[in-house]
């Protein structure tokens, strides 16, 4: 007999108010006057940096603290120095000086001191600076100067869709081009009814959303993220062309350039996500998702072999995380200890898993492709023989609907099947296929 799952008290929605922030990163130019008055003012900051960063490192200094031993002396040495720029180059620096210190902690310091690199000069006020008529106009030493800016559709968005522009304004010098970082933030009002749940589990190569409506499920998606073979693709290119040869070369440094894995990774991230924020909203759910930052460290500490390492560090899962989470729809995390071992129906454990795989041909624009579906399947203990990924989402949903994660009846699918729709990041909502995953006999 089915054990049923009852839910009481969901019957209005709830609000949740959220402030989510944009960083627009735009590419823009200006004449030779301005690029030695930003020259000027970056070298500045590079020196008071570095100093200031010593400093934090070896005392532990806090921002007050910095300020109280730099300041002055910073403001009779560079008089034409805006005064916020000083203060963002102390708040830099025990930033820096915290990472540092926990990258010694670990035993990850390649030197003994920290060093200046790149250098990115904030404007913390208003003031200082403008968006007029497609150009940035600052405030420096030399008077205004006119930072001529490439618009993009991100920016656009932005600035007519309902974001305010902060007053805090980051940039860094690349040759003789500007790199600006502009910030928006904007107000949502998130509704959710805390009985309707988006579980999402992270793998490597999908990304597995169970649906639960009224505390019930009712369906279940997996999106082909395919990141874990891009990861294993991309690292045997970076073998290919930098075998016998220093990474400094500049055709192996133009090489791997050319590679772009991180913006690959990153559209199908950006694009998951997408799918889940619609899914949630069309369901007035909330993103139950699992503590996969806690979990990556144990693979890691665990992992012996270092393409083992290099492949959970690419993994790209704490990414999705924190895109969901700058998402309007409303993100819980839970723990997903076990949730690929515990039977969702009985609470049993599952002793193990049979692989398998199945193939399946999607007709695309020029020619139909045939897509390798990697599955392991258990049967678990009301008959359903279930891929471990499913079994995972249900899990992390349940942890979520309930404290002890108790067995419950499926929903409208019926109680011999649980239908999976396959999905493709690049193609949207639309689903390619339907697994139906049957009872055995």
């Amino acid at each position: 007999m089915e054990k049923l799952y009852k839910l009481s008290g969901f019957a209005k929605l709830k609000k949740l108010s959220k402030t989510l922030k944009r960083t627009v990163v735009l590419e823009g130019w200006t004449n030779r006057t301005g690029r030695q008055a930003l020259g000027e003012i970056t070298e500045a900051y590079r020196s008071m940096l570095q100093e200031m960063l010593d400093y934090a490192v070896e005392n532990g200094a806090s921002q007050s603290t910095l300020h109280r031993v730099f300041y002055h002396r910073f403001r009779e040495q560079y008089p034409w120095l805006p005064t916020r720029v000083i203060k963002s180059c102390y708040r830099d620096a025990v930033r820096r000086a915290r990472s540092f210190r926990r990258l010694r902690r670990k035993g990850l310091a390649k030197t003994d001191k920290p060093s200046v690199r790149s250098v990115t000069i904030t404007y913390s006020d208003s003031q200082d600076w403008r968006l007029v008529n497609g150009t940035i106009e600052l405030r420096t030493h030399r008077g205004w100067v006119k930072i001529h800016l490439r618009y993009h559709r991100q920016l656009i968005r932005c600035l007519y869709g309902g974001w305010r522009l902060s007053s805090e304004l980051k940039l860094r010098l690349a040759g003789k081009r500007v790199i600006i970082y502009l910030t928006f933030t904007r107000d949502f009002t998130v509704s959710y009814d805390p009985g309707n749940v988006v579980a999402v589990d992270i793998n490597e190569d999908n990304v597995t959303v169970a649906l639960f409506k009224e505390g019930r499920l009712v369906d279940v998606y997996r999106i082909e993220t395919n990141l874990g073979r891009i990861v294993i693709a991309y690292a045997e290119r970076r073998r290919r062309i930098t075998r016998g040869k220093s990474t400094k070369v500049r055709e192996v440094v133009k090489a791997l350039r050319k590679l772009r894995e991180e913006e690959r990774k990153n559209d199908i991230v950006y694009k998951t996500a997408r799918i889940i924020e619609e899914i949630a909203k069309e369901n007035n759910a909330v993103v139950v998702v699992g503590n996969v930052r806690r979990g990556k460290r144990k693979l890691v500490d665990r992992a012996e072999k270092s393409t083992i390492r290099h492949r959970i560090h690419q993994w790209g899962v704490a990414t999705l995380v924190r895109v969901l989470s700058e998402k309007p729809i409303h993100v819980v995390e839970v723990s997903e200890a076990y949730t690929s071992t515990i039977d969702p129906f009985t609470g049993k454990p599952i002793l193990n898993y049979t692989p398998s795989m199945i193939r399946i041909a999607v007709r695309g624009s020029r020619k139909v492709r045939v897509i390798k579906v990697r599955l392991r399947l258990a049967r678990v203990g009301n008959g359903l023989i279930l891929d471990r990924d499913v079994v995972g989402a249900i899990n992390i949903g349940l942890r979520y609907l309930t404290s002890g994660g108790s067995p419950m009846a499926l929903g409208s699918t019926g109680p011999h099947e649980v239908r999976v729709k396959l999905m493709n990041p690049h193609r949207g909502p639309t689903p390619l296929t339907v697994l139906k995953l049957t009872k055995s006999n």
